[in-house]
């Protein structure tokens, strides 16, 4: 009854907010996604926080069982799935998010990232328990399978079309956000810091991803779990010594960040510009929502479904509470935003001005400006970051992808092999090519994504709760026990 009345209120909840958003001049995706983190959060009583703890110990092995059905460790899946998102959202989306609202926009983002956290505990919940194990240990698991298995067993209709119009929309948004801008993006930079042709970027990054997703996700963890912490800690590394050489403004930034929170500047730049603009200039913040985490989750060794949601909550935390503030608080304390007396709004530099038309593209050239303002090598090094950035988020996506393609035309090596020849042709593509016409569309199969995912969640959340409380009461017990 208590579970019936939930998903009544929720859904006029979420049309109450629908009907207010038009008021508000927060597009229809945000309030989606916003909504929908939100409903989560209160629903699964702030499990981000409850669970934290125990979702760091899962990640290191303590309640590890090797004999467990799947083909990578909690470890592998959690790099895997970060790999796409760490991307240049982390340094482009930021840049714009806070040039547009500015400081004030980073406590939206914080706020953005730990509501985001139930979204991606409940997905990939569910993505590990309704997968498909396969006869050759390999396992397939995503909002597709959990789409039309969970609606199944709830008695609810048009879960197969819906799998079916998730698994299109995931394998556009895989050819074209999480590929073609990606490798644009990189290419350009690689273009104009050392001057490289962009078809011999392309043709080498084409090259290298089809090396690694040839052998599957077990090869992509391989490589996500050396690349990712290597490139997140080496970025956050160069952030706190930037932050260091301006210690004494940090306590002022975050005096700005909270005053301007709460102005009109700061309510448009943190939710439009980090939840919107940062979206479609990179391969969003942290996907919470959009569903594509689940399907490299659901290739844990686990027989515990909610472990993996445990484990995924910590995504948004890294990605966007960590990595992305980290670029905010750069950006602020260097100086690039000036506040103007005028319009009472913050504006980029003359130099951040200089950068920004210097031929990149999106908010990098502000964050190097920030980066080179401080070390002169620091642009350099941020080059090289954009690079592994968009090469971690393209290998992840391309098995999303492929993911996708195999539930719309059924499993097979050969059938695998046929995609990823095409989505690696579609790198070098991406790399040569304007793609403002791509990017707009990918972007929409990408919210196309995130509206039937959501949609999915509200109706199956149920069964997550059911599988956290019952996990929970058998670790308080002590039936379940650490293994390390």
């Amino acid at each position: 009854m208590i579970e019936r009345w939930f998903e009544w209120s929720t859904g006029w909840f979420v049309a109450f907010i629908f009907a207010a958003v038009p008021n508000t001049g927060i597009p229809w995706i945000v309030a989606w996604l916003i909504t929908g983190a939100l409903v989560f959060t209160v629903y699964f009583g702030f499990i981000q926080l409850r669970a934290f703890g125990h979702a760091i110990a899962l990640v290191s092995g303590r309640y590890a069982d090797p004999k467990d059905v799947g083909e990578v460790s909690h470890f592998q899946a959690l790099t895997a799935a970060l790999s796409a998102t760490v991307g240049l959202g982390n340094i482009a989306g930021v840049a714009v998010a806070v040039s547009i609202g500015g400081p004030g926009a980073t406590f939206w983002m914080i706020l953005a990232g730990l509501l985001g956290m139930a979204s991606k505990f409940t997905e990939c919940t569910l993505g590990v328990k309704y997968r498909n194990e396969n006869p050759d240990g390999t396992v397939s698991g995503g909002p597709m399978y959990y789409i039309r298995k969970g609606f199944a067993e709830r008695g609810l209709p048009f879960g197969k079309p819906l799998a079916v119009l998730f698994a299109v929309f995931c394998m556009l948004g895989a050819l074209g956000g999480g590929n073609m801008f990606q490798a644009n993006q990189a290419a350009s930079q690689v273009q104009v810091v050392f001057g490289v042709p962009t078809w011999a970027t392309g043709l080498v990054l084409a090259g290298v991803v089809f090396v690694v997703i040839v052998g599957g996700i077990r090869s992509i963890a391989r490589v996500t779990e050396k690349v990712v912490p290597f490139m997140s800690l080496g970025y956050l590394i160069v952030g706190l010594m930037i932050l260091g050489a301006h210690s004494d403004r940090i306590l002022w930034a975050f005096g700005e960040i909270l005053r301007g929170a709460f102005t009109d500047t700061g309510v448009a730049g943190g939710i439009v510009g980090a939840m919107v603009q940062g979206f479609r200039r990179a391969a969003f913040s942290n996907e919470a929502g959009i569903g594509s985490a689940a399907i490299a989750h659901a290739a844990v060794r686990t027989k515990e479904p909610v472990t993996e949601g445990f484990v995924s909550l910590l995504e948004p935390f890294l990605d966007t509470v960590v990595i992305c503030t980290m670029t905010a608080l750069v950006i602020i304390i260097t100086g690039q935003l000036l506040l103007d007396p005028d319009s009472g709004r913050y504006v980029l530099t003359e130099a951040g001005r200089i950068a920004t038309a210097s031929g990149a593209t999106g908010g990098v050239p502000i964050t190097s400006a920030a980066f080179g303002s401080v070390f002169g090598w620091a642009p350099t090094a941020l080059s090289v970051a954009v690079i592994l950035f968009a090469f971690s988020t393209i290998i992840t996506w391309g098995y999303y992808g492929m993911k996708a393609w195999t539930y719309l035309i059924g499993e097979g090596r050969m059938r695998e092999l046929v995609f990823k020849i095409v989505f690696c042709a579609f790198v070098f593509v991406g790399a040569v090519t304007s793609l403002d016409a791509v990017i707009d569309f990918s972007d929409a199969a990408i919210f196309a994504m995130a509206l039937v995912n959501i949609l999915a969640l509200y109706l199956l959340m149920p069964v997550v709760r059911r599988e956290m409380e019952s996990y929970l009461s058998r670790l308080k017990s002590g039936e379940i026990r650490r293994t390390g």
